[in-house]
């Protein structure tokens, strides 16, 4: 029994910790990344996909983003969907392409953005206590042999500072990213 509460413990935190590392990816660091652009839903053929199911995305330089669609008749509604998508970035077409260029940020932008990880990094924080809480319910439900018990809480405890220790160390390197000129 108490392993069934750890194994579920272990994949709640580490969905956690993806989550909030997914999350700062979509965090805009000032170098051209194509994860800052493919989830943006684009109208093709009558109904709503992701940028990503309909072109190819690539980043020749670390100051732009290139979108060439499969298909050149939605080389418009890309770039309507990227404006609509309202991330502050201003595209260009050229003829087939895409073209999205990355202004450099500001100090004051760059700060922002590591407000937004830290906020994003205590979510991510709570959401693995919350797990914790809810594992350590499961362990007392359970009626375990005491000596088991503790064995278990001690390894949700484990866990935790470690899904945790996980979410501040990407915190910190994206951290450094957003802060480096």
């Amino acid at each position: 029994m108490s392993q069934t509460i750890l194994t579920e413990t272990q994949a709640k935190m580490k969905k956690a910790v993806d989550h909030t590392l997914h999350e700062f990816s979509n965090i805009h660091t000032g170098k051209a990344n194509p994860s800052m652009v493919e989830g943006i839903m684009v109208e093709a053929y009558g109904s709503m996909v992701r940028l990503k199911e309909c072109a190819a995305i690539s980043t020749p330089d670390a100051r732009q983003i290139m979108i060439q669609p499969w298909d050149k008749s939605l080389t418009q509604a890309i770039a309507k969907a990227i404006q609509i998508a309202n991330l502050g970035f201003n595209p260009s077409v050229d003829s087939s392409l895409v073209r999205i260029p990355l202004a450099d940020m500001s100090r004051e932008r760059r700060q922002e953005f590591v407000k937004v990880a830290n906020r994003l990094a205590e979510e991510g924080r709570v959401h693995v206590r919350n797990v914790r809480r809810d594992a350590l319910e499961s362990t007392k439900k359970a009626k375990l042999p005491e000596d088991e018990a503790k064995r278990t809480e001690k390894d949700i405890q484990t866990f935790t500072d470690k899904a945790i220790e996980d979410i501040n160390k990407h915190l910190a390197t994206k951290e450094k990213d957003l802060l480096t000129v």
